[in-house]
């Protein structure tokens, strides 16, 4: 091989290695991007969720288009609610939580559920998002979850 060769494959690999040293320096890793924080954390924890949470069932619960939901539940089974939705939200956000509780169509199947009655509790989340000064990143994600669950709710 000829000097000239040499040096142009030396070159060559110099070059190839000083672009790929300079791409993965500059360019998050994969592992990097995994290391973004859960929306459970961005959120705050736990705490932070049952603040919005405890907001939003109290909203719900003083609001008069919701009291026949709600008429006839003990004390206790309204903290039942409370715990289930709160369990609910934190794993949907990437918490340590286990939902315990049955799926939206048994839950509510019966109570007929309007669009104005989800449309009226979805106010009250929005609502208690925005009184805890959740970021619109946030809070988007948070009512994205929630509107997956709609169709499940809301009886036609």
């Amino acid at each position: 091989m000829t000097n000239q060769r040499k040096l142009t494959r030396t070159a060559a690999a110099l070059l190839a290695l000083s672009l790929f040293l300079t791409f993965s320096m500059s360019a998050p890793t994969v592992a990097q991007a995994r290391k973004e924080k859960s929306l459970y954390l961005r959120l705050g924890g736990y705490d932070a969720l049952a603040a919005v949470v405890d907001d939003f069932i109290g909203r719900l619960v003083g609001d008069p288009r919701f009291e026949k939901f709600f008429a006839g539940f003990s004390v206790d089974s309204k903290k039942r609610i409370r715990q289930h939705l709160l369990d609910q939200l934190c794993a949907a956000t990437g918490g340590p939580c286990v939902y315990m509780g049955r799926d939206m169509k048994t839950t509510h199947q019966g109570l007929g559920l309007s669009e104005a009655d989800w449309n009226a509790a979805a106010g009250h989340l929005i609502e208690s998002l925005d009184k805890f000064k959740v970021g619109k990143r946030e809070k988007n994600e948070v009512l994205t979850f929630v509107s997956s669950l709609k169709k499940d709710i809301v009886e036609k």
